[in-house]
C-alpha cells in the first residue's frame, strides 16, 4: 500500500479547508435553501460585456494572449486607475493580468515572501490570505481589527505587531467580511508606519468599486510615499459580475512586476483570451453598469443592517463590499453552532465568523448580493430563529 502522506507536501497538508465553502456545500444539498453565504453578484454580467466576449468568439481570436495580458486592456486599466483612484501606472512594465483575484494575491506573496519572513493580515479577513503566507513559505501575523473602529486598522495596532521579521502588510480594505473601510485619513496614518519600518504593502482592492455613505475609495498608493511600495491586487469579479471569467490584475513597481511575471508565464502562462476582450469593454463602458449594480447593493445593505439591528445582532455600518457582519454573542450560540443551526432549521445559510480568524468568532458573515425578496425572506427567518433560541436559553 502506498504511504501517500510521505509524498504530499506537508505545508500544503497543514492548510484547512474553506470554511466558506463548507456552508455552500451544506446548502447546496439542501432544499429550498436561501444562501447569503457566498460573495458572489446576483446580476448577470452586463450584456454589452457578454456580447464583447461572444464577437471575440465569433472573429476567432482564440488564441493565447501576451503573459502580461492584451496591451489594449493593460492601457484601459491604467487609465481606469488614473481617472477612479488617481493613481497612474505604466501598461508597459506595471500592469500583468491575472487569473481572477486570487491569483493575483498568491503571485504577490510568492514573489515578496521568503522563508520565515512575517506577513501582517488584519482579521477578520478573507480567508487566502493566511494560507497563501504558509504556501510562500512565511509566517502569518494577525493584527485584530475591533467593531469599535469599524474594523479598521489602526496605527497603534499596526506598530504593535511589528517585528525585526516583518516584510509585508496585506491591506485588504474594502474589507471582507466586515464591510470595513479605510478613508484616506486612516491610511495616511499608517502610512508613516509603513514607510518608517520599511514594509511592503499587498493592497486587495476588488471591492473598491463598492462603497457607500458618499464615502469613495481610496487607494493606498495614493498616499505620499506608498506607490512604491505597493502591489495593488483587483479585478472584474465583483463590480462587473465577472466572477466566471476569472479576470484580474496587479498594478506594481517595475522591478517587482517583473519578477512576478515569471511566476505568471510558468505557473499560467497567461489569462483567458475571451475574457480579456469582455474586460476591454467593461472598463470603457460599464461606469453605468457599476453604478445601476452599487445603488442596488446600497438598498439592500441599508434594510440589512437596519433589521440586523432591530432583531438585537448588533451590526455597525458596513460602507464598503456587500457583506454585513453581526454580532450574535447575546445568542449564547459559537458563530458555527449559529450558522449550523439556522441552514438546517430556517434553511439560510450564512457563514460563521470564525471562518476568518479567531476574533471573528461571536460573529456571522451575510453577503446580500441577493435579491431584495430573499433577503427579506431570510431577515424574517432570522429573526424567527433568534427569538426561538433565546426562549430556550430563558427555559
Amino acid at each position: 500500500m502506498i504511504d501517500y502522506d510521505s509524498f504530499i507536501n506537508q505545508s500544503i497538508k497543514g492548510v484547512k479547508p474553506s470554511g466558506i465553502r463548507k456552508f455552500f456545500d451544506i446548502a447546496i444539498e439542501m432544499d429550498n435553501v436561501i444562501s447569503l453565504s457566498i460573495g458572489e453578484p446576483d446580476f448577470k454580467t452586463p450584456w454589452h460585456i457578454r456580447e464583447a466576449g461572444i464577437r471575440s468568439l465569433e472573429k476567432g481570436k482564440t488564441w493565447y494572449s501576451p503573459n502580461r495580458g492584451f496591451m489594449k486592456l493593460r492601457e484601459e486599466i491604467c487609465h481606469y486607475y488614473k481617472r477612479r483612484f488617481n493613481v497612474f501606472y505604466n501598461p508597459e512594465d506595471e500592469v500583468v493580468v491575472t487569473v481572477g483575484g486570487s491569483e493575483g494575491i498568491d503571485l504577490a506573496l510568492r514573489t515578496i515572501v521568503e522563508r520565515g519572513d512575517e506577513v501582517l493580515i488584519p482579521q477578520p479577513a478573507f480567508v487566502c490570505y493566511e494560507p497563501l503566507t504558509y504556501m510562500a513559505g512565511g509566517k502569518p501575523v494577525f493584527i485584530e481589527t475591533k467593531a469599535e473602529n469599524n474594523f479598521r486598522l489602526t496605527k497603534e495596532e499596526l506598530e504593535n505587531s511589528i517585528t525585526d521579521k516583518t516584510k509585508v502588510l496585506v491591506l485588504p480594505f474594502p474589507n471582507n467580511p466586515t464591510g470595513a473601510i479605510m478613508e484616506r485619513e486612516d491610511l495616511e496614518s499608517i502610512a508613516e508606519v509603513i514607510i518608517r519600518h520599511n514594509l511592503f504593502v499587498v493592497s486587495d482592492e476588488i471591492y473598491g468599486e463598492l462603497t457607500y455613505g458618499g464615502k469613495k475609495h481610496v487607494s493606498i498608493a495614493d498616499i505620499e510615499g506608498m506607490k512604491e511600495r505597493t502591489i495593488i491586487v483587483s479585478g472584474f469579479s465583483k463590480a462587473y459580475a465577472m466572477t466566471g471569467w476569472r479576470l484580474g490584475y496587479l498594478l506594481g513597481p517595475e522591478p517587482i512586476m517583473s519578477q512576478i511575471l515569471k511566476l505568471h508565464q510558468y505557473g499560467i502562462m497567461s489569462s483567458p483570451t475571451t475574457a480579456q476582450y469582455a474586460a476591454i469593454e467593461a472598463l470603457r463602458n460599464g461606469d453605468d453598469d457599476v453604478a445601476v449594480m452599487r445603488k442596488d447593493y446600497d438598498l439592500r445593505r441599508r434594510l440589512i443592517v437596519g433589521k440586523l439591528n432591530e432583531i438585537g445582532l448588533s451590526c455597525f455600518e458596513p460602507l464598503g463590499a456587500f457583506y454585513a457582519f453581526p454580532c450574535i454573542k447575546s445568542t449564547g450560540l459559537s458563530s458555527d453552532e449559529f450558522s449550523t443551526r439556522l441552514v438546517k432549521e430556517k434553511r439560510i445559510a450564512v457563514v460563521p465568523g470564525s471562518a476568518f480568524g479567531e476574533c471573528g468568532e461571536g460573529f456571522i458573515r451575510i453577503s446580500y448580493a441577493q435579491s431584495l425578496k430573499n433577503i427579506k425572506t431570510a431577515l424574517k427567518r432570522i429573526e424567527e430563529f433568534v427569538k426561538e433560541v433565546k426562549n430556550e436559553n430563558k427555559g
